[in-house]
């Protein structure tokens, strides 16, 4: 019986162990090379940066779950060829921003984006530009916030549907085994992902090396776990019903062929809000905001053109 409870013992500890050895190697990104700037809000640091000309009507852009915020190069720059100043920055544990341990939900990622705005004095007028994931915390902000809001712009949105895995659904809803499951397969399930993406065509040179390099800090797939347990678990559709009540105008841009958040969630949003503008970018993935940017900074010019 000894030498059972001894080899027992003994399996747990490698299995506690092989999450700590994965983590071996890994290295927080160097400010130094960093472009932007960094601001010491309430949470932690947060990396950000202006792009466009240095006056005109302002765009905060926020990214997705494991995209930092050079996803935004292109279409930043489309947009700050049409005179407009865009806002970019790194979710917490992604990019440059500082890893913050806790829940990640929309109170976290709302803190992040109002003492960013805060930071930056803008107090009024918004136009909140979301993407995946950072679509969810624009809708958030937008339904608690109406008075602050211009308008709102959606690229593919979490927060209507998203298709998951058996893996994403089993770690998302399993304490304790699920976070070690995670730690264990994510960063290699994520890797063959990227690394089958890489002769995909882009307009952000160096996109996929950057997501690959996101992989390699500590703390990013527990943020990203975090994430799924917290913003990404919620259903907005009260929130999108709020937006329509305010008369916050609305533009959605869905890829096509997008895997992540399906197609079929146009038809959602139009039950929620019957007055959000919708697009369709043809045969776009989720990765549209990157892959087809000139599309989505076609059709997003032609909206703040209206305005």
């Amino acid at each position: 019986m000894a030498w059972v409870l001894g080899l027992l013992g003994l399996v747990g500890l490698v299995l506690v162990a092989i999450p700590v050895v994965l983590r071996l190697g890994l290295r927080l990104p160097d400010r130094a090379l960093a472009t932007g700037q960094f601001a010491e809000l309430s949470q932690g640091v947060t990396h950000y940066r202006w792009i466009g000309p240095v006056r005109g009507p302002v765009v905060v852009a926020i990214h997705g779950l494991t995209t930092p915020s050079a996803v935004f190069e292109a279409v930043a720059e489309g947009l700050g060829q049409t005179g407009y100043r865009v806002l970019v920055y790194d979710l917490y544990g992604r990019g440059q921003s500082e890893t913050v341990r806790g829940a990640q939900d929309r109170d976290f990622f709302l803190t992040q984006l109002l003492d960013l705005l805060e930071n930056e004095g803008l107090r009024e007028d918004l136009t909140l530009l979301g993407y995946s994931m950072g679509g969810a915390i624009a809708t958030a902000f937008a339904a608690r916030f109406p008075e602050r809001m211009k308008r709102l712009m959606l690229v593919a949105p979490s927060g209507i549907e998203v298709v998951e895995d058996d893996f994403e659904r089993w770690t998302k809803k399993v304490p304790v085994l699920g976070d070690w499951l995670h730690a264990v397969l994510a960063r290699g399930r994520m890797t063959a992902r990227l690394i089958a993406a890489r002769g995909d065509p882009t307009e952000v040179p160096g996109i996929v090396d950057a997501q690959l390099a996101e992989l390699q800090r500590p703390g990013f797939l527990t943020a990203v776990l975090a994430s799924r347990r917290g913003m990404l678990a919620e259903a907005l559709e009260g929130e999108h019903r709020a937006i329509a009540r305010d008369d916050i105008p609305v533009i959605a841009i869905w890829g096509e062929v997008d895997d992540v958040v399906p197609l079929r969630a146009l038809g959602t949003l139009a039950t929620w809000n019957r007055t959000a503008k919708q697009e369709v970018v043809a045969r776009a993935g989720h990765g549209l905001v990157h892959t087809h940017a000139s599309a989505v900074v076609a059709l997003l010019r032609e909206v703040l053109r209206e305005a």
